[in-house]
């Protein structure tokens, strides 16, 4: 008979560097089209930290395949690749809709949609996700959501996704961990850091407590959570 491991003494490995690049080594690597999305992202300057990794994109792909997903909303557009993992994971036929309110980076992102041959399967709407989400309300049923725009509009996007999702569908949050700070918003810097943590604190434990939802976060990059709607 084993013996039981004490909660909090659970194994739990820290992502160093090394570890991560073994970590990339072990999935499947991207396609041409996605590396090259990488490196043109990575050039762009500070921005480039809005860019959703490597390891997390091909998640995406993988989710939305399982679902067989035809509508996917992607919320936060930047360069494009959570949109290219999506539509590489499309059924036949099958959209992602993607929004972001601005358009500084859609030629690059088009660019790459093209290479990948997924152009057609990406309908990019410039202006605020608020905004976007509420406009799909009446004739969308998305089969997943994906949220990874302003921090501080966090609980806005998931009170518009809720409607939105089929039964059986995803609401796929990222950056939930926020570098550590949602474990202690006081440790954040005043002002607009300490309001996003703030509020990544009140939506994770919103989701959570959410019986509509049956829930888990992951410790990949900076913290993302998956919720099925029940």
């Amino acid at each position: 008979m084993g013996s039981s491991t004490p909660f909090a003494e659970i194994k739990h490995v820290s992502v160093d560097q090394a570890t991560r690049d073994y970590l990339l080594e072990s999935c499947t690597p991207p396609d041409p089209a996605v590396s090259a999305l990488i490196e043109r992202t990575e050039a762009v300057g500070d921005a480039a930290g809005m860019m959703v990794p490597a390891e997390q994109l091909q998640l995406l792909t993988m989710l939305t395949g399982l679902l067989q997903a035809t509508t996917v909303v992607d919320v936060g557009t930047f360069t494009g690749l959570s949109a290219l993992a999506f539509a590489r994971g499309l059924s036949a036929g099958g959209r992602v809709i993607t929004c972001d309110v601005t358009d500084k980076w859609i030629e690059l992102a088009r660019e790459h949609w093209e290479r990948a041959g997924v152009a057609d399967r990406i309908d990019f709407r410039l202006g605020p996700a608020g905004r976007t989400l509420q406009s799909l309300a009446e004739d969308t049923v998305a089969d997943l959501v994906f949220v990874d725009a302003d921090k501080m509009n966090y609980l806005k996007y998931y009170d518009a996704a809720v409607p939105l999702l089929r039964r059986g569908g995803l609401l796929v949050a990222d950056n939930v961990l926020l570098d550590g700070l949602v474990l202690d918003p006081e440790l954040a810097e005043p002002g607009l850091p300490r309001r996003c943590a703030e509020t990544l604190r009140v939506f994770n434990a919103r989701l959570a407590a959410d019986d509509r939802f049956e829930t888990v976060m992951l410790p990949i990059a900076d913290g993302l959570t998956i919720a099925r709607k029940r």
